[in-house]
């Protein structure tokens, strides 16, 4: 087994999921990157040194550029196409645990934990440590961070956090909207999926919400992802919601079991990755038919946290290097030189000097 990524090619699946060693605390251990082709057939494994617990949050920039994350060790990845780890230490020491990419270059990040208490009923059977961030007196304020490209902060967005089945939770699932205007997002194992205006700075109405009583099992939100079609897929726990704008479901396509929690779309829009919380797997579903056409096990149980795919590096504009080569292309006027060439017009100076030679020594010889 390798300890290092082989290079990225499109179609390649990334998948957070942990190597759990701890007994007195079930989400820490050595943290794991695991790379599949598109058939979900393993090519390499990358262990981080960097982290302490679930590695969650995965998901690709426009540079090719893989982002991971440690929310309880507050630490932020970006591991390079050219195999390289890069620990974002400029940014500040907060919970994040998810990321969406801006046009403009810039990125928001999703603080994963908001309050300072956990609900006693959870507390009674959780193992997991959970610290307040460095100088702080609770977990997080469960906000949206937006960053330059160069990690400087623009604007902090006092989003709302639900607090899950928990109550501590904050952003921990987010996407962006194709107009770049509206970040869609959910606190975990909650029955909200929450909405905010980017460009007004405000908190929109819910896109879907439910309140207990519920009919059955517990009305839940996990991961999501848009889809090159401007759909919304949202995972349930038990299957992916297909949601409109308007907050309607228009289709689900239904999973084995529960504990569905991470989801990445395929840039042609054709298939769904997801990834199971509580064993371990990952499927490759057609959006289309609902037919799981691929699947894998990470080999670890209550680990996987995150789920990405390899697009390839988006091109940048060439607009301007292309015109400037037209322009230079175009000299060849300057390398028909015929004007410069042609100086027989030059030439024919020479004779009118001789003639007005030969004119003057007969009017000598004449004397």
């Amino acid at each position: 087994m390798s300890e290092s990524l082989k290079p990225f090619s499109r179609g390649d699946v990334f998948v957070g999921a942990t190597e759990l060693n701890d007994p007195l605390d079930d989400h820490a251990g050595r943290g794991r990157i695991i790379q599949y082709d598109k058939n979900l057939k393993q090519k390499a494994v990358l262990w981080l040194g960097a982290t302490s617990h679930l590695v969650s949050g995965l998901n690709f920039d426009a540079r090719g550029v893989l982002w991971a994350f440690d929310s309880h060790a507050f630490v932020v990845l970006n591991i390079h196409p050219d195999g390289r780890v890069q620990i974002r230490d400029e940014l500040p020491t907060r919970a994040f645990s998810n990321v969406a990419f801006a046009k403009d270059g810039s990125f928001l990040l999703g603080e994963h934990l908001a309050g300072d208490a956990v609900r006693p009923e959870v507390a009674a059977r959780m193992k997991t440590k959970i610290a307040f961030f460095p100088g702080g007196d609770r977990f997080g304020d469960g906000h949206v961070w937006r960053f330059s490209a160069d990690g400087k902060l623009l604007r902090e967005y006092a989003t709302q956090a639900q607090g899950g089945m928990a109550g501590f939770m904050g952003v921990t699932h987010s996407a962006l909207s194709q107009d770049g205007r509206t970040l869609v997002y959910c606190s975990e194992t909650g029955p909200r999926l929450m909405r905010y205006d980017l460009v007004n700075d405000r908190q929109l109405p819910d896109l879907q919400a439910f309140q207990p009583p519920f009919q059955g099992p517990p009305e839940m939100f996990f991961g999501m992802a848009y889809g090159p079609d401007g759909a919304l897929y949202v995972l349930r726990g038990g299957r992916i919601d297909v949601v409109t704008g308007r907050g309607e479901t228009v289709r689900s396509i239904p999973l084995e079991g529960f504990g569905w929690a991470t989801l990445a779309i395929t840039a042609d829009g054709r298939f769904a990755y997801a990834g199971s919380f509580f064993t371990g797997q990952v499927v490759k579903v057609s959006v289309t038919t609902g037919a799981v056409v691929h699947s894998a096990s990470t080999g670890q149980a209550r680990a996987l946290a995150g789920i990405a795919v390899f697009a390839g590096k988006k091109r940048t504009p060439r607009k301007k290097r292309v015109a400037g080569k037209k322009q230079a292309a175009g000299k060849k006027r300057a390398v028909g030189k015929k004007r410069a060439v042609g100086k027989k017009r030059a030439v024919g100076k020479k004779k009118t000097v001789r003639r007005a030679a030969q004119k003057v020594t007969r009017r000598r010889v004449r004397r």
